[in-house]
């Protein structure tokens, strides 16, 4: 695994040991940011939330491309050592918020995140649980993207969200949302 763009562009990430972490394949992420950055423009100033987040490589990424600050939210010991460890290694401290729980031990939260990139365990509807939740616990902002990462069997279907489009890469099928007009 590596950083596929911007100031950290070739830079290498540690994978967490054992097999409860599925890494998102480099050309995964590389067509979910291209889709990303053909929406936002970039990620300048922006304030990302990389959640079930593993290894951090999405939310690392996306400050790699100039997002201002990233939330990681993983609950697996071994993943957030990884996370740690990539963090320390770009030092990338200042710019970097661990949660170290689950997504769905999350409470409300003040400002909420431009974009939310989840990464949940495959074929366990962890996805759509996770979003209706942070919807609820205003996690979406009325201007965010959100995209969900599922197994190629799978389609995300909440209520209280717009699909923008789905695409399949691999294995993984890449989902983004908009919080639906209220």
């Amino acid at each position: 695994m590596r950083i596929i763009a911007g100031e950290w562009r070739g830079r290498p990430l540690k994978a967490p040991q054992g097999g409860t972490t599925r890494p998102t394949a480099d050309r995964t992420r590389e067509a979910l940011f291209s889709m990303l950055v053909s929406r936002l423009g970039g990620f300048e100033g922006l304030v990302v939330a990389d959640l079930f987040a593993g290894s951090g490589a999405l939310g690392l990424e996306a400050l790699s491309r100039g997002a201002e600050q990233a939330i990681f939210v993983e609950q697996d010991a071994p993943a957030i050592r990884a996370l740690r460890e990539n963090i320390a290694n770009l030092r990338a401290q200042q710019r970097c918020d661990v949660r170290a729980g689950s997504v769905f031990s999350l409470g409300p939260i003040k400002d909420a995140p431009d974009v939310l990139l989840l990464d949940p365990p495959y074929e366990t509807g962890a996805g759509a649980v996770a979003l209706d939740k942070l919807r609820r616990l205003g996690w979406i902002a009325p201007h965010a993207w959100i995209s969900v990462e599922t197994s190629g069997r799978e389609m995300i279907d909440v209520t209280g969200f717009t699909v923008d489009t789905v695409r399949d890469s691999g294995k993984a099928r890449l989902h983004l949302l908009r919080p639906a007009a209220t």
